[in-house]
């Protein structure tokens, strides 16, 4: 399929497509060699809200953005390199069906598809494209980023179990796990490979097994007894919730016949 499309102009056209709908706030996505396999409309699960995004199944990375005007413009572009994509299944659960973990070093996610049909494409081109980027790669994939818990998932720390969250005290998550605690159980940070050469936030739980570890783990930066200036939670999770975002009417998702 990728030798007989990644050069074909349907292709490129479908690509440059993909390209114009993210306009100059976007990279660029047509490479040597790329190919789109399919593309549509998935439930995100973000810090504070579901929301939906559009995704672009390319050959070797996955694509999403958030939807400004449906099937037109998109902005706030991720590019997660296939290779080191992992998915996990999950259950239904009450409202919450049809979904699966999407998780990579930089950035790990639920989503969620309109039926059981959808999350089974999905699911099959998705491990498709990674087992063929995987074949022949002799190098093991680098652990990947936690799935942040929701926001309104939590009322209480998840650490010391006793603070409650309000007005005065804020939620923040822990960039090793993805718990939400409070500021008090959440005063260090560390250096982690996966997120940057920047200390970032840790509960204290992860932080002395972080320590413990850190003899054992190269991977690991030194700890920092003092979040940086400006850490925030926000800053980290990716996607907004504070903006409106227009209701998308929600179609299949479309995955291009291998010619």
């Amino acid at each position: 399929m990728v030798d007989r499309l990644a050069n074909s102009e349907v292709n490129d056209r479908r690509i440059s497509n993909v390209e114009s709908c993210f306009g100059t706030s976007g990279q660029r996505l047509r490479v040597p060699g790329r190919v789109l396999v399919g593309e549509g409309v998935l439930v995100k699960v973000c810090r504070k809200d579901s929301k939906q995004r559009q995704f672009f199944l390319f050959n070797d990375v996955l694509v999403y953005g958030s939807i400004v005007i449906s099937k037109k413009r998109y902005n706030k572009q991720h590019i997660l390199p296939i290779v080191h994509l992992k998915m996990e299944d999950l259950s239904d659960d009450g409202r919450l069906k049809n979904g699966w973990l999407i998780k990579s070093p930089s950035k790990s996610f639920a989503v969620y598809a309109a039926t059981p049909l959808e999350k089974q494409e999905w699911m099959m081109h998705i491990d498709s494209a990674i087992k063929n980027m995987q074949a022949g790669n002799t190098q093991g994939s680098p652990a990947t980023a936690p799935v942040w818990i929701p926001d309104n998932d939590a009322s209480k720390c998840m650490v010391c179990e006793r603070t409650q969250f309000n007005l005065i005290q804020r939620r923040h998550h822990c960039r090793n796990c993805g718990a939400v605690v409070c500021g008090g159980c959440s005063s260090h940070s560390y250096q982690l490979s996966s997120v940057g050469k920047r200390p970032v936030r840790v509960c204290d739980r992860c932080f002395n097994k972080l320590i413990a570890g850190k003899a054992n783990n190269p991977n690991v930066g030194p700890p920092s007894d003092q979040l940086p200036a400006g850490e925030d939670d926000s800053e980290s999770s990716g996607d907004s919730d504070q903006e409106s975002e227009p209701a998308v009417q929600t179609t299949a998702p479309t995955f291009y016949p291998e010619r």
